[in-house]
């Protein structure tokens, strides 16, 4: 497992939707915009219905990518972004939790989410990091 330098760790908590790329049955690449978040060493993203693809692409292969533009710039300006490679796991249930603590960075403090009374437990993609890419001060 690599270990996530610190400006890709702020980066990736900066609340910019991430490109999550599965691998479909026939050997095809889904993307999806996720929210995405830290737990240690992992990212982790919440899921509350599972009858996503993404869901079912990672219960066949675990390979996950994904990608992060930032608002960033480097002195020329060319622009920042982050690519994580590694391995995803579900876990059942925690899902909504999850999405709680990211909607106050994505959407804002103190916002109720998901916006139902009683969310079903949905699952949490666990992803383990295998390559930092992209390009920012992590890699210049």
């Amino acid at each position: 497992m690599a270990e996530l330098p610190a400006e890709a760790r702020a980066a990736i908590e900066s609340g910019t939707l991430a490109h999550l790329v599965t691998i479909n049955d026939d050997g095809s690449p889904q993307v999806a915009c996720v929210w995405v978040g830290i737990e240690e060493d992992e990212l982790v993203t919440g899921h509350l219905a599972t009858s996503q693809k993404k869901l079912k692409n990672v219960a066949h292969d675990p390979r996950v990518a994904l990608s992060i533009q930032l608002p960033t710039r480097n002195p020329i300006g060319l622009q920042h972004y982050v690519v994580v490679h590694g391995r995803a796991r579900l876990t059942e249930g925690g899902a909504p939790e999850l999405l709680h603590r990211l909607a106050q960075v994505y959407v804002g403090p103190g916002t109720r989410f998901p916006p139902m009374s009683n969310p079903p437990p949905g699952f949490v993609m666990h992803i383990s990091v295998d390559r930092v890419g992209g390009f920012g001060p992590w890699s210049e």
